[in-house]
């Protein structure tokens, strides 16, 4: 089967540049920025991208087993081109594994499996994030100067690609937890609003009715507020639970809960 022409760098590029992060999830945007780098090169290659988070490498997209399993073997022994050029953010180049000591046990699995050179080049995605672009060709010496000069400029682009794509899967979890955490406030007031009108109390007093009720039922305020929320609007079925009937129930200023023989102060 004949090998397509290999696609030039600068459409490369744009492709990458057009795609739409607010479409697309972070996986589809690594798989594709593997994608492109193989179709940049004159050669046959397979591709990888490593993300190290918290010190543990991971390849998350990969052109072929190949690649995949080059990637594992390094995270086996914790060592290897991808993690050193991942954590340093350098090129690591390998022109021929057949000559290469720096980690001869990878290697050998490489030349193994046919694989003749390679080379890794470091994405700084974020802090707290780091990876590489790996290539393997079955060819030794298969990287020229400017093969690796056309990977470095396409990994600047993929690194930007990359952390757009983090930092939108980010704002996207910070919004949602936004979100959550105003349903919530609302929730909560609504179920103060409750107490207030049962009880005749202070805002400040409804909240710590329902935050003993939270402790004591070992349940959260929110959970807590949803409940006497839905009580109140008629949306919950069955008894009134034990904890409503006390937080409705329990206080001074309220008719039902005057000083009597049986009352516990509290």
């Amino acid at each position: 089967m004949t090998r397509p022409l290999p696609t030039d760098p600068a459409d490369a590029f744009a492709e990458l540049g057009r795609i739409k992060l607010g479409e697309v999830g972070l996986d589809d945007v690594l798989q594709r920025v593997a994608e492109l780098a193989k179709r940049v090169l004159p050669t046959p290659v397979e591709v990888s991208v490593t993300l190290v988070r918290g010190g543990t490498g991971y390849t998350a997209a990969f052109t072929d087993d190949l690649a995949r399993d080059m990637d594992e073997r390094q995270y086996a022994q914790g060592r290897g081109p991808c993690l050193d050029a991942a954590t340093s953010g350098d090129v690591m180049s390998v022109p021929d594994l057949a000559a290469d000591d720096r980690w001869p046990d990878w290697a050998d699995r490489g030349r193994k499996t046919g694989v003749g050179s390679s080379v890794s080049i470091g994405l700084p995605v974020q802090e707290a994030v780091v990876g590489a672009l790996n290539v393997y060709a079955r060819a030794p010496h298969a990287f020229d100067d400017d093969s690796v000069s056309v990977l470095e400029t396409f990994a600047a682009y993929a690194a930007v690609a990359l952390a757009n794509a983090q930092l939108y899967d980010s704002t996207a979890t910070l919004a949602r937890q936004m979100q959550e955490a105003m349903a919530n406030r609302a929730v909560i007031e609504q179920a103060k609003g409750i107490v207030m009108g049962e009880r005749r109390c202070s805002p400040a007093e409804a909240f710590a009715v329902l935050a003993k009720v939270s402790q004591d039922s070992n349940r959260k305020v929110r959970d807590v507020a949803q409940a006497l929320v839905d009580r109140a609007a008629g949306t919950s079925r069955g008894p009134r639970p034990a904890e409503a009937a006390t937080a409705l129930s329990a206080s001074p200023r309220h008719p039902a809960a005057r000083p009597g023989p049986r009352h516990v102060a509290g």
